[in-house]
């Protein structure tokens, strides 16, 4: 009996005991449930259904690839707003971030007659300090603001030469912003003249390198003609202008047409300010059709006063209908003085001064003054314009002649000097100048000068022939023609220098003289000057001194104010000779300087240089064996 009452009080405490056992594992599977349903709903309702929860117990563990480092905190933060943060065990990971991409590089480079500004953001590689000094050095550079900053990034291919070519072209652009990255170098610019336009568009791409994108937006001002000045004529040779201005493009295609509808060839207007009339091409229009009624003649308008001549023979009657139909034609403002030329006085003298410009600068002053005090004046006009020993006078002094003689003269020799060579005839009632030139706007700029010295009505002619060989723009020689030039000079000329040195011999120096001289004209060409040497002694010194000698020449050109932003020195030792090295007058050859043009379809190799046969061959004097290398 007393065995069964312990066992009955054991199997009592034995099924309390499993009752609690199983109330407890309820009661964690459902906290477990609870926390994993309510941390699940707060990151659902924060957006972040990337998250796994799990329920470990009291723990609650997430899981999942976070997008961001900030996210996966603030996954945490929501899991312990819900329970215990000490319950939340951190099992997510990161999605892993891309490499920052480099910035972009560029710079903008702004100058003006202030001063020179760059900004922008360059690799820390770059030689800042270069850059900065390249532009210190520029003339007219007043100072230099440095905003640039750098960034630790390898520079982009391109980065480099794009660069360089900017700081070089800044050297031609005394008003300019430049762009540049590594891909494009972008130039706005204002230039003084039409002329100097075209030529810095030419020279710019000539240097660029290639496979860089240029882009370059260059304006030239219009010029001011004073006076406004056109003047056109009708003789048995054709018809044609003296000066021809207007004020607008559509205004100088006008006066074109009507130029050409007259019997004119390729006629051309220049177009600038200073036009007294928004009505211009109206009156230089009626005035040219009235002109071709008459047949012969000329008609001459200087601003606002119009000079209409008929030529001798024209009937009284056509000439004065001609004429009352110009003035009531004509616009406001402009007004009408008309002549009809009568035929000259047959027991009339040779009244006329002459003078001659030949191609060689050479002047000869004939014919008639009116008396001493203006021979001395022409004479000393004469010397002052084209120098003391070019000028050769032969004028004699008359008593008959017209008043205004003195203004006449000047003014003919003042417009002989617009020319390269020419003539001028100054007689009583014609001043005639004629030659050659080459300034496109000369014929112009002539007849508007001439029709302010000699003043309202007064008869001349024009007659300027534009020739491009005689345009300094235009004439400048090829980048291939200076390198033919160069390589003439020293096929005869050596540049030697001093036994195993890079010191240019005091006998070349005459050579460089020669060949700045030529390189001076032809501007900035890409042009690499080249070292070499014989194969005696060792290769490594022997290639060391070929570049010294190459950077000596570069040198020499520099102290002569050659513009070398676009020249390189390289030496190349003992490569590629032109001569057999076995014997003494081979490695003379083979020791030389060569000029070479960079073209952008060819590599830098020495084999291809077009100046083999012009090798400027170094130390004329022979080395003596001990000597290392023997150069």
């Amino acid at each position: 009996m007393r065995l069964s009452s312990v066992l009955m009080i054991f199997l009592t405490f034995a099924a309390a005991a499993v009752l609690s056992l199983v109330a407890a594992n309820y009661s964690v599977k459902l906290i477990e449930e609870s926390s994993e349903i309510s941390v699940r709903d707060a990151l659902d309702d924060k957006g972040m259904t990337w998250a796994e929860v799990e329920a470990r117990g009291l723990e609650v563990a997430l899981s999942g690839t976070a997008p961001t480092e900030a996210i996966r905190f603030a996954a945490l933060t929501t899991a312990g707003t819900v329970v215990d943060a000490a319950r939340v065990v951190d099992d997510m990971s990161v999605t892993a971030q891309e490499a920052i991409a480099p910035p972009k590089f560029s710079a903008e480079i702004l100058r003006n007659d202030s001063g020179l500004s760059v900004i922008g953001l360059i690799p820390a590689e770059t030689d800042r300090d270069y850059v900065i000094a390249r532009f210190n050095s520029l003339r007219g550079a007043e100072g230099v603001t440095d905003l640039l900053e750098t960034a630790d990034y390898p520079a982009p291919p391109g980065w480099d030469r794009a660069l360089d070519f900017a700081l070089g072209a800044m050297s031609q652009l005394p008003r300019a912003k430049v762009s540049v990255t590594a891909e494009r170098v972008a130039i706005t610019a204002i230039t003084d003249s039409a002329a100097a336009k075209a030529k810095l568009e030419r020279d710019l791409q000539r240097v660029a390198p290639d496979g860089l994108k240029l882009e370059m937006t260059i304006t030239a001002p219009r010029p001011v003609i004073t006076p406004f000045t056109t003047r056109f004529e009708i003789t048995e040779d054709g018809a044609g202008f003296d000066a021809c201005s207007a004020d607008s493009d559509a205004a100088a295609e006008r006066i074109v047409v009507t130029a050409i509808a007259a019997g004119a060839e390729a006629p051309r207007c220049t177009v600038g300010l200073g036009v007294p009339s928004p009505a211009w091409a109206d009156a230089v229009t009626s005035s040219i059709f009235a002109l071709t009624k008459l047949g012969r003649g000329s008609v001459t308008i200087v601003d606002a006063d119009i000079t209409l001549v008929a030529a001798e023979g024209t009937p009284q009657d056509t000439f004065d209908t001609v004429v009352g139909e110009l003035e009531n034609s004509l616009p406001e403002v402009f007004a009408l003085q008309s002549t009809l030329e009568e035929a000259p006085d047959a027991n009339a003298g040779p009244k006329e001064f002459t003078a001659t410009l030949s191609p060689e600068g050479q002047v000869q002053l004939r014919g008639r003054v009116s008396d001493e005090a203006l021979r001395e004046l022409a004479l000393s006009y004469a010397k002052a314009q084209f120098g003391s020993d070019a000028v050769y006078n032969a004028v004699r002094i008359v008593d008959d002649l017209p008043a205004d003689w003195t203004t006449r003269v000047l003014a003919g020799l003042e417009g002989l000097g617009a020319l390269s060579n020419g003539a001028v005839v100054v007689t009583p009632d014609r001043l005639q100048l004629t030659g050659n030139t080459g300034n496109p706007e000369a014929s112009t700029e002539i007849s508007a000068l001439l029709a302010d010295k000699l003043g309202e009505g007064a008869q001349f002619d024009v007659n300027v022939t534009y020739q491009e060989k005689l345009d300094p723009v235009l004439g400048l020689p090829s980048p291939e023609e200076c390198e033919a030039e160069i390589g003439a000079i020293i096929a005869s000329n050596k540049i030697n220098f001093e036994p195993g040195s890079a010191t240019i011999d005091a006998s070349a120096l005459d050579t460089m003289d020669d060949i700045a001289e030529i390189l001076k004209k032809c501007g900035d060409i890409p042009l690499e000057i080249q070292g070499y040497t014989d194969s005696q002694g060792r290769e490594t010194m022997n290639l060391a001194l070929s570049q010294s000698r190459a950077e000596s020449v570069l040198n020499e050109l520099r102290a002569r104010r050659v513009l070398t932003g676009s020249f390189t020195a390289t030496g190349y030792g003992e490569e590629s000779p032109i001569a057999d090295n076995g014997t003494e007058a081979g490695r003379e050859a083979n020791r030389r300087i060569e000029f070479r043009l960079i073209r952008p379809d060819t590599v830098d190799t020495p084999e291809e240089t077009t100046l083999e046969s012009a090798a400027g061959a170094v130390d004329a004097a022979p080395q003596d064996d001990s000597e290392s290398p023997t150069e």
